[in-house]
């Protein structure tokens, strides 16, 4: 009995001394709940924290296993999870079947979910709660969008993150996250765009949450959406049940309809079912048979949403489809394209004449579709010198840049007089241009030229002698039939400048320092005297530094005033310019 009494005192100081900080001995030795709760509490908090240590201070990293997440290793430890999750208990129990036989094991994430995907921020979140019991904050740059004006409660990247939490609670069997995280994408359910709720329905299949099916479902039966899109995105089984209520709620307001598929639905079906094996010639001829033509067919806003860049281009081509066409639920071709985020499609129709100021039912323009489509870590992004730019960040900056444009900087209009000397010049210095575009702005050049409309023969660099002459020539050829190809090929590298002049204005500007520069027909020459050298170093590292500022440049100003014009003609006019070195 008084060993009891002597704990029951021990409990109610410890008690009292951790809530109150106080070591007073006067204080009651009578227990209470509250007490006892508040100790719990405490020691539950304590161990929290402890835990945390482990994921967040490096001078406790003791774990035992890497986990791959978008090529990152995150460290963590096989005794915490496997008590935590009956999913990496039985990971681990298999072993990592001698894949690594030096160092801690490696698993890959995509190996892991099989269905979705798991970013980077949204696993270190999940691990976080996993060993600490606390739900941390989404973080904000990949939960939140670009758009200033969003609120972030129901745009792309916040459906995103919530749905990489929904993979991860759910593949790793933690069902009261999963409970958590359901709760949250089911308020996404009324407030999303319609089109968002296709993948929060795929989530809810594939992770059998019959309650977020079920809403999902609804919310998609009674929208506008296309049945194209519904059944080229969902599983057969689903579109079935989506039909179903469908016709469902048709019958009810007109008992005496009847769903029957026109032979116009059917000629577009087929049409479609071509552009989705990238067959023009097929699509050609079923237009020819049928009275459906491309516009009816939406195939351009089909085209844009799921077909190749190359297969856009070349429906493009045929002029036998209005680029501002909008469809049934007043998107134009460039806002579907907008929410695809592929600049090689977005230069394609700008080019062709899409209008970028047109705005949706609800007020969007096409920027802003893509403004609340991109994540803040994408869009800021740090580029590297030579590395491709992200695709996000180059869709925004274009279409921003294009609302703002007032007028073109470049005439690509070639007079048919030049003569063959002043034509050998101005295609030295075009191709000398182009060349180094692909070295510095891969990525920027990579969609200049390919909607340049123009063979990729043009760019394969033709050999050239020390005078800027032709190695190869056809006996046969005419002077006149000679110096129209090499007409024709000066628009071509005209049209691909005037690309990258029009969308990618501060690498332009880049490239114009970096070939109207004096100190280029040295700069590549490997011999020179002491002075020679330390002159091309200084001016190596002077150049390097504006090819690194232009990177940002597009994305910081957004004044919009026009863009300065620089003639190529007076560019191609100094001497010596045919005899410059092209780097290898």
């Amino acid at each position: 009995m008084d060993n009891a009494n002597e704990a029951s005192s021990s409990l109610s100081f410890a008690s009292s001394y951790l809530s109150n900080g106080s070591s007073n001995p006067n204080i009651s030795a009578c227990p209470s709940h509250e007490h006892v709760a508040n100790l719990e509490n405490l020691s539950l908090s304590k161990l929290s924290g402890s835990l945390e240590k482990l994921l967040i201070d490096r001078e406790y990293d003791y774990s035992d296993v890497d986990i791959v997440v978008e090529g990152r290793s995150v460290g963590v430890h096989r005794c915490i999870l496997a008590s935590r999750s009956q999913f990496f208990h039985d990971l681990f129990k298999k072993g990592n079947d001698g894949s690594v036989k030096e160092g801690k094991p490696k698993y890959l994430m995509s190996e892991l979910v099989p269905y979705g995907f798991v970013g980077h921020e949204a696993f270190c979140v999940f691990l976080h709660y996993l060993y600490t019991g606390k739900m941390k904050a989404s973080p904000p740059e990949v939960s939140t969008c670009v758009d200033e004006s969003c609120i972030h409660d129901a745009c792309w990247p916040a459906i995103n993150y919530a749905l990489e939490l929904m993979y991860a609670s759910a593949t790793f069997q933690m069902k009261e996250l999963v409970l958590l995280v359901q709760r949250h994408l089911l308020n996404f359910v009324e407030k999303a765009l319609v089109e968002d709720v296709i993948p929060i329905l795929m989530a809810a299949f594939h992770c059998q949450l019959d309650l977020l099916r079920s809403q999902c479902i609804q919310r998609l039966a009674r929208s506008d959406l296309e049945n194209t899109t519904l059944d080229r995105e969902l599983p057969p089984e689903v579109f079935s049940e989506i039909k179903s209520l469908q016709r469902k709620a048709l019958a009810e307001s007109t008992p005496d309809a009847m769903e029957v598929e026109s032979s116009n639905e059917k000629s577009i079906r087929r049409i479609l079912k071509a552009l989705d094996s990238d067959d023009i010639e097929l699509m050609t001829l079923l237009l020819n048979e049928s009275s459906v033509n491309l516009d009816d067919a939406y195939a351009l806003h089909y085209a844009c949403a799921y077909c190749d860049p190359k297969i856009v281009k070349e429906v493009l081509n045929l002029g036998l489809a209005e680029v501002n066409h909008t469809n049934r639920r007043g998107y134009s071709v460039l806002h579907v394209a907008a929410r695809r985020k592929d600049p090689t499609i977005l230069v394609a129709l700008l080019t062709k004449g899409a209008c970028v100021s047109n705005i949706t039912p609800d007020g969007r323009t096409a920027v802003a579709i893509c403004r609340r489509m991109t994540r803040p870590k994408d869009y800021n992004e740090i580029e590297e010198r030579g590395k491709e730019s992200n695709k996000d960040k180059l869709c925004v900056d274009l279409l921003d840049r294009e609302m703002r444009r007032t007028s073109m900087s470049v005439n690509a209009s070639v007079s048919s007089e030049l003569t063959a000397d002043d034509l050998h010049m101005r295609l030295d210095y075009l191709e000398n241009r182009v060349a180094f575009a692909r070295l510095l702005f891969p990525a920027e050049a990579k969609v200049a030229i390919e909607n340049a409309e123009v063979e990729s023969t043009l760019y394969s660099n033709p050999p050239r002698g020390s005078n800027g002459i032709l190695r190869e020539v056809d006996l046969n050829e005419t002077p006149f039939m000679r110096t129209r190809k090499l007409q024709l090929r000066l628009q071509s590298l005209l049209k691909t400048v005037e690309n990258g002049r029009r969308f990618f204005p501060h690498c332009s500007d880049v490239l114009d320092k970096f070939l109207d520069d004096d100190m280029l027909d040295i700069f590549f020459l490997e011999k020179g005297s002491e002075q020679e050298q330390r002159i091309k170093k200084q001016r190596f590292m002077e150049l390097k530094e504006d090819v690194q500022k232009a990177f940002h440049k597009d994305m910081a100003e957004n004044n919009g005033s026009g863009f300065s014009s620089v003639s190529s003609s007076s560019s191609s006019s100094k001497k010596g310019l045919s005899q410059r070195v092209r780097k290898k």
